[in-house]
């Protein structure tokens, strides 16, 4: 393997907190408050602004949203995802360390990535990809395509981790080994027997 690329949430990051405050700045119960916050994620994370995620959110619910209120629930929601797992920041900086290729390739707007390249683990990657800057979002064919170009790689050079079977079969698919996340202790298993052979 010449690269090995990580997805972001649930995989270096916790599920994120934030739900119930989010809703409650929506004044909105939480259970139908997160049906519409993750009905509305794939625009956003495709590169809608901030204001215009919240937005559709809130119409969902019978609410409004002001610009100061998107503002507030953007911080939240962003902050809601930067607490990172700690076995897989030491599985990052492990293969930092050992010299091994590493990208990001994450479903994220683009908020969200600006705060993220600030964080000290962004520096155990050569490439950072977020889909709010590239305008597509996984399993999408063309998200793959561009890893491999800005990698510049072969498809069967990469070794790709996510934690949705969705995202493992398309990029299977686009020729990538892929592995569906479970753990940090499960992917060290598995990557010590790749980067063995």
């Amino acid at each position: 393997m010449s690269w090995i690329v990580f997805d972001y949430g649930e995989v270096i990051s916790r599920r994120t907190t934030a739900l119930p405050e989010l809703a409650s700045l929506l004044d909105a119960e939480p259970a139908r408050f997160e049906e519409a916050y993750w009905a509305e994620r794939a625009e956003y994370d495709a590169g809608l602004p901030d204001a215009d995620y919240w937005r559709a959110v809130a119409a969902r619910l019978g609410r409004s949203v002001d610009d100061s209120l998107a503002q507030r629930l953007t911080s939240v929601d962003v902050d809601g995802w930067m607490s990172v797992e700690p076995g897989t920041l030491a599985l990052l900086e492990d293969l930092h360390r050992r010299g091994v290729p590493l990208a990001l390739l994450s479903n994220a707007s683009t908020t969200f990535a600006r705060a993220a390249e600030r964080k000290p683990w962004a520096r155990y990657f050569e490439h950072l990809l977020f889909s709010g800057d590239l305008r597509v979002i996984k399993p999408q064919p063309q998200i793959w395509r561009t890893l491999l170009d800005t990698l510049r790689a072969e498809p069967e050079e990469c070794l790709f981790f996510d934690d949705r079977e969705d995202n493992i079969t398309g990029a299977r698919e686009a020729g990538l080994n892929a592995e569906l996340w479970h753990s940090p202790t499960h992917a060290r298993t598995l990557l010590d027997q790749q980067l063995a052979a």
